[in-house]
């Protein structure tokens, strides 16, 4: 337990930091603290990358990556909002597994480096979403916003608990414990027995699944759907991973410190809103933050790799 904590303490120390430069900015522009409803605005917010960051906390530890969550967002952003049905929201989930899974094919069957076949299925799954949805626009069933992140009701601690909680469950499963095994040293785990094809498989639908949650949050946040709407989860997803302490190389670290990066790496936007920043420039400095963030990290997982 102490090892576990120590492994995402990065990402905690991060998140308090931004938490405080968020309070502090946002009363300095406002005169006051922040009312319930900026908390939640910042809760719903962070929930769809909450969920990509988690997908790709289980790839890493496997010592793979994938570049194609954009995609996968996209495509099932661009569903959701165009067919806004409640049963359809169950189909782009299975589609956002779907997605996963082809990537594990080919990374864990075909043998492709993961870095080349998710950056393939990124373009795919992207050109698909815009088939699916030229333009911005779409909607999405108001019992379901209702239900999932509520602006009038906390109703996003519900899912923000039951993903971590899921995560905790999974951690201490076989299958869990054989992701950190194929992640330590694949040799050695198939030497034993682990059947490392089969666990990449899984690890890389489930990714997929996340990326369709985050879909159906985001899509539930804004109430709109846009078929580029993936494509900052690319670069935020890895850097939530990285500094919450995940080691690239697999193995080691933990989703929850992913968690706590996603939510520090969205409260850089709204400190850069309450402070004021030029929109034209609020991308330079969230990119700056991102490169400091990953900086960080690999300071950090080489550091306790030494200790």
């Amino acid at each position: 337990m102490r090892d576990a904590l120590r492994r995402v303490s990065l990402g905690y120390l991060v998140l308090a930091a931004t938490a405080v430069a968020y309070l502090v900015v946002y009363t300095s522009r406002l005169g006051r603290f922040p009312t319930s409803f900026d908390y939640l605005s910042i809760l719903n917010t962070t929930l769809p990358l909450v969920f990509v960051a988690i997908g790709q906390s289980l790839v890493v530890l496997t010592g793979g990556i994938d570049l194609s969550v954009g995609g996968v967002v996209s495509l099932c952003v661009a569903v959701t909002a165009a067919t806004a049905s409640i049963p359809w929201i169950f189909a782009v989930l299975a589609l956002g597994t779907a997605c996963g899974a082809l990537n594990g094919l080919v990374v864990a069957y075909g043998r492709i480096a993961p870095i080349l076949t998710t950056l393939a299925t990124l373009s795919i799954f992207s050109g698909l979403a815009l088939r699916v949805l030229p333009a911005p626009g779409g909607s999405i069933p108001y019992p379901v916003r209702q239900v999932l992140t509520n602006p009038a009701a906390p109703t996003g601690l519900i899912w923000l608990g039951l993903a971590v909680a899921g995560w905790l469950v999974l951690r201490r499963t076989r299958f869990g414990m054989r992701v950190y095994a194929v992640g330590s040293d694949e040799s050695s785990a198939r030497a034993v027995g682990v059947p490392a094809a089969a666990v990449k498989l899984k690890v890389y639908a489930l990714s997929g699944l996340c990326g369709a949650l985050a879909a159906v949050f985001y899509v539930s946040t804004t109430t709109a759907g846009d078929a580029n709407a993936g494509t900052p989860f690319i670069l935020t997803s890895i850097a939530s991973v990285v500094v919450g302490g995940v080691a690239f190389s697999g193995g080691r670290g933990s989703a929850l410190g992913a968690v706590a990066g996603a939510v520090a790496l969205t409260l850089v936007i709204d400190i850069l809103f309450f402070a004021g920043i030029d929109p034209l420039y609020q991308s330079l400095f969230q990119g700056l933050f991102l490169v400091v963030a990953v900086l960080l990290g690999t300071v950090f997982v080489r550091r306790r790799r030494l200790s």
